[in-house]
């Protein structure tokens, strides 16, 4: 008597086909995985907060796969990761071996209809996401700006950093000069956030929003505890526990279509800034055994102490908590998406 029909014993002929289907498919989704490569395809260069995240979960995300496969990083920048991303829903092949770890923000983009983005996040998988973008505004001291009011009542535009139309560090910019009058000029272009502060250091650039409190944690903390840059602004629906003291850029929008502009467009796509995503198509067997892989692997102790040593702050969130989270941005009112259209045009 085999096991599948110990398995079966007491359903009917079609229960029973069922549950033999979905054994058979669970086992082909583990056995896949023995000897094999994972790649991580890092839309940024070495060094941020993306890069961070993702060379961390490499070092334990391998030891809750069935087979135990290696899992590497690669960084393929460009476009501020949407060359990444497009790689990762046109070119990579749906096999379970590639996944991708660009900015977020990018599927705001696909919902504006951005030219250069031809990925549609819907059709995509997503495995989960290590933390989520709490959205700073961070300052050269040297700009003689302590806080927001000296900031907004600047009668000189700041330089601001970043990388590319559709990223945080670009996008964060424009909906607050839109929404509540940062005076700023942005200086776009930039290969990763590693670079910014870089320039932000050497004066070639007076400082950048939307870099997340994860990324300022992991690279940039020692500069912000010395007071060489300073956090002016955090753009989240409420204040981050570890920056209680720092003005929430909402708190200066003085119309409700202001305070909708910066919800749909800094809010919600932080929340999937740091989303993994699988290509279309990848099959659901290997979908699931990624996802409950990546959710052993953000509590595991190995892990949990790399990530406390780079200072990342962890605060997962599941695949299909993503999903529904880009269903909601997909319902987005047609006039705000009328007028972030115009914004980050």
């Amino acid at each position: 008597m085999s096991a599948n029909f110990l398995n079966c014993f007491g359903l009917t002929a079609a229960l029973c086909l069922g549950v033999t289907s979905a054994v058979h498919a669970a086992a082909a989704g583990q056995d896949f995985y023995n000897g094999k490569v994972i790649r991580i395809v890092v839309g940024f260069s070495a060094g941020g907060g993306f890069d961070t995240y993702a060379r961390t979960l490499s070092r334990s995300m391998g030891k809750y796969i069935p087979g135990n496969p290696s899992v590497i990083v690669e960084n393929m920048t460009g476009a501020g990761s949407l060359i990444a991303a497009n790689h990762i829903y046109r070119v990579a092949k749906a096999d379970g071996l590639t996944i991708g770890a660009f900015n977020g923000n990018h599927i705001l983009g696909q919902l504006l209809g951005a030219s250069a983005t031809s990925f549609d996040p819907r059709k995509m998988e997503w495995m989960g996401a290590p933390g989520n973008n709490h959205d700073l505004c961070v300052l050269n001291q040297k700009t003689g700006i302590a806080n927001a009011e000296q900031w907004l009542a600047s009668k000189t535009p700041l330089k601001l950093a970043g990388s590319a139309p559709g990223t945080t560090t670009d996008d964060t910019a424009k909906v607050l000069k839109e929404a509540i009058g940062i005076p700023m000029r942005l200086i776009s272009g930039y290969k990763g956030t590693a670079d910014m502060r870089v320039a932000v250091e050497a004066g070639e650039v007076d400082g950048l929003c939307g870099f997340s409190w994860s990324s300022v944690r992991a690279t940039w903390r020692k500069a912000v505890e010395a007071g060489q840059v300073t956090i002016v602004l955090q753009s989240a629906p409420k204040a981050h526990a570890d920056l209680p003291k720092v003005p929430l850029s909402s708190s200066f929008a003085k119309t409700p279509e202001a305070r909708q502009l910066i919800d749909a467009g800094v809010h919600q796509p932080s929340a999937m800034t740091y989303s993994y995503s699988l290509p279309p198509a990848t099959p659901k067997e290997r979908v699931q055994v990624l996802r409950k892989a990546f959710l052993q692997a953000v509590k595991d102790h190995d892990f949990l102490n790399d990530a406390a040593k780079a200072n990342l702050e962890v605060a997962p969130s599941s695949g299909e908590e993503i999903e529904g989270a880009i269903q909601n941005m997909f319902k987005t009112p047609p006039a705000v998406v009328a007028k972030l259209k115009e914004v980050l045009k």
